[in-house]
């Protein structure tokens, strides 16, 4: 509705009403309608000149269109100059906390309420708990320090967002976050009091610059629905990480945590352990013979740090070159305008590559060999820069390009291998038989070369996956052999290549040790075995009254049926094994579900299939997904060196199973060939 006009002048008003003339006195003129938006809590309309009237701000005293004539401009505007933090005054007054935009003060009464029209939005109360509750789930996720609570940043930031929000302390935050650990605990303990099988355990030993070590545990096993699971189960200072009871007492405590007696299947660890550790560890393995498959069930030697050591040597090899090529990534990177003369000469010479300069991370030699890659398949434009850029003195010579394609060369497997570690879902072991036999392969026949810097490399490298592939070739053959695809023939054939005359003897190995376990698992009393917990536990449903059957039907009266059964049928049990590795080979298909193969077959093939579920849980590296490529031991920060134990174990343990929620895994293998 326009506006009425302003009669100031005129005393009396004629208006026609029901054909009548009505005298209008000022006094009894009506009033004009109070105006309803919030702007004119904020703005003054002043008259500037004859039928022209703006708005002006009361904070900042700017003045806006509002009317001329009778056109009027309207209120948006207004509205964007106070909601939209472009008034100066309201800025540094919200600054103060002072006042809001939406929210002013008058006259020392209640705020005014809003009478514009806003969006409708459900009410949420306001819950202090759960506010705790939420702030310790973001520390313990994004690793933020717990004093943060404390930061003045943080108060006023959460008192302008909920004034009603009582702050807390450090205490009360660490308390909330070792609350939110022992709940995600509870749960985790859940799901591992009902997996049928065994565990396998990593060992990562961190250290921290007060010397003392943190043991991180992470278990591996597969669950109820035939999904290999990972998680972090313990992080366990050490005071004496070099002793020889460090990794024994880490381990046993764990055991002891989470009920694991009698289930732990392997340890993979990383940290150099004496005989005497050695043997304080083995007896905390499930098996009755703790040296079965040479004793490969308890392995030292992790592939992650197997392959950096590697990868560190051939760096090592031709560090003068990489740090040539490093300085000119950098000189380019570092400036924007060399960047673009870069790009520039790239397109002038037309060069393919599709790969982008980066400044490799020298505590991860990944970053360092894509660094190389990227840098030589540019090398043209670093050749041709000076001619764009004559500041540009860092050219690498031919000489020197050729070097950095040669330790390429030897990364490029190395990196291929590490990056299946990156992947927490896949059986590692099937897939690190088929990548170790490679490498072991290919160095071999590099040793040969005419250039003594390559056969020196590679001799270098050929001694540490020989050491780890005798180590660890049996439990990565093992890991084989239930692979459906493969069975005893790939270790048959790859064991020729490696060991050539003496293949039948590490074979007969593998053999006699794939069978010695299956004879263990055989033995297990049958009530107690996972095929029958996992197929026949329906809890009280199925059980009727002891009185109407009798105690035939009890646990106690079938015992010595049990024993009856496993020596009247040894033979036949112990055929099934034999009757798997007769039958013929899957086709091999790029991606196949392992796991899911003996889901499907755990009928036909009972014990078999509980022994390939411990033996495919089996980890290849200890270390954790993105530590992967790390060539330096690992170290505790120095914040969370500060905190409790048990609160670096709270936090850290925590994140991983809230990273980890209800994720499902997914269990294929992929394999090139």
């Amino acid at each position: 509705m326009a506006e009425m006009t302003e009669a100031t002048n005129m005393e009396t008003s004629p208006v026609e009403n029901n054909n009548e003339l009505a005298l209008i006195t000022p006094e009894t003129q009506p009033k004009r309608r109070k105006k309803k938006s919030m702007v004119w809590e904020y703005f003054t309309i002043e008259t500037v000149s004859a039928g022209c009237r703006r708005a002006c701000c009361n904070r900042c005293k700017q003045s806006f269109a509002y009317s001329t004539g009778s056109k009027v401009a309207g209120t948006s505007h207004l509205k964007r100059h106070i909601a939209k933090g472009t008034c100066p005054a309201l800025l540094r007054d919200q600054y103060n906390n002072q006042l809001t935009p939406y929210s002013p003060k008058t006259g020392g009464g209640e705020p005014r309420k809003r009478r514009y029209r806003s969006p409708s939005s459900p009410f949420i109360p306001f819950d202090q708990d759960r506010c705790r509750h939420e702030i310790a789930r973001m520390i313990i996720m994004h690793e933020y320090p717990l004093h943060m609570v404390e930061h003045p940043g943080f108060i006023a930031f959460v008192q302008n967002l909920q004034p009603r929000f009582d702050k807390v302390s450090f205490n009360t935050v660490q308390g909330d976050c070792v609350a939110t650990y022992l709940r995600e605990k509870q749960s985790l303990m859940k799901l591992i009091e009902g997996i049928p099988g065994r565990v396998c355990l990593t060992l990562d030993m961190w250290t921290s610059n007060q010397t003392l070590g943190y043991v991180f545990i992470t278990g591996h096993f597969i669950d109820f629905e035939w999904k290999l699971q990972r998680r972090v189960l313990n992080v366990i200072m050490e005071p004496y990480p070099d002793s020889d009871s460090a990794l024994s007492h880490a381990v046993a405590a764990c055991l002891s945590d989470w009920s694991l007696e009698g289930k732990l299947f392997s340890l993979i660890f990383n940290h150099p352990t004496s005989e005497a550790g050695l043997e304080n560890l083995r007896p905390l393995l499930c098996t009755k013979n703790p040296l079965i498959l040479n004793g490969q069930l308890l392995l030292g030697n992790c592939i992650a740090r197997n392959l950096s050591s590697m990868a560190k040597d051939v760096l090592g090899a031709g560090h003068e070159i990489v740090k040539k090529i490093r300085d000119s990534v950098k000189y380019v990177k570092t400036s924007e305008s060399h960047d673009e003369k870069f790009v520039q000469v790239k397109n002038q010479l037309q060069v393919p590559s599709e790969k982008s300069l980066i400044l490799d991370n020298q505590n991860q030699w990944n970053t360092t060999y894509q660094m190389l890659a990227a840098a030589s398949e540019l090398k043209e434009v670093f050749n041709c820069l000076d001619t764009s850029d004559p500041d540009y003195k860092l050219a690498p010579s031919m000489e020197d390009w050729k070097v950095a394609e040669t330790l390429c060369t030897f990364l490029k497997p190395l990196f291929d291998a590490a990056s299946i570690l990156m992947t927490t879902t896949n059986p590692t072991a099937i897939t690190f038989f088929h990548e170790a036999w490679k490498i072991h392969a290919d160095l071999g026949r590099s040793i040969a070369n005419d250039d003594p810097f390559i056969s020196n490399i590679a001799k270098s490298m050929l001694e540490k996956i020989d050491k780890y592939w005798k180590d660890c070739s049996l439990i990565l053959a093992i890991a084989v052999v239930m692979d459906p695809r493969f069975k005893m023939k790939l270790v048959e054939f790859s064991f020729t290549k490696i060991f050539g005359e003496d293949a039948p003897t590490y074979i007969k190995i593998v053999d006699d040790g794939i069978h010695e376990l299956f004879l263990e698992y055989v033995a297990l009393p049958l009530p107690l075995t996972p095929t029958y917990t996992e197929e026949g536990n329906v809890g009280n449903n199925g059980k009727t009254d002891e009185s109407q059957q009798g105690n035939l039907l009890s646990d106690q009266g079938l015992t010595d049926f049990d024993v009856y059964i496993m020596e009247t049928s040894s033979q036949q049990m112990k055929s099934e094994l034999d009757q798997y590795l007769e039958e013929s080979l899957l086709p091999r298909v790029q991606e196949f579900d392992v796991l899911g193969w003996w889901k499907l077959n755990k009928m036909k093939y009972p014990t078999l299939s509980k022994m390939a579920r411990d033996i495919l849980s089996i980890p290849v590296s200890a270390a954790a997904p993105d530590s992967v490529f790390d060539i330096i031991i690992k170290q505790l920060d120095e914040y969370r060196s500060s905190l409790r134990p048990e609160t670096v174990e709270a936090l850290i343990c925590a994140k991983d199973w809230l990273h980890h929620g209800s994720e499902e895994s997914n269990a294929l293998v992929k394999m090139e060939f």
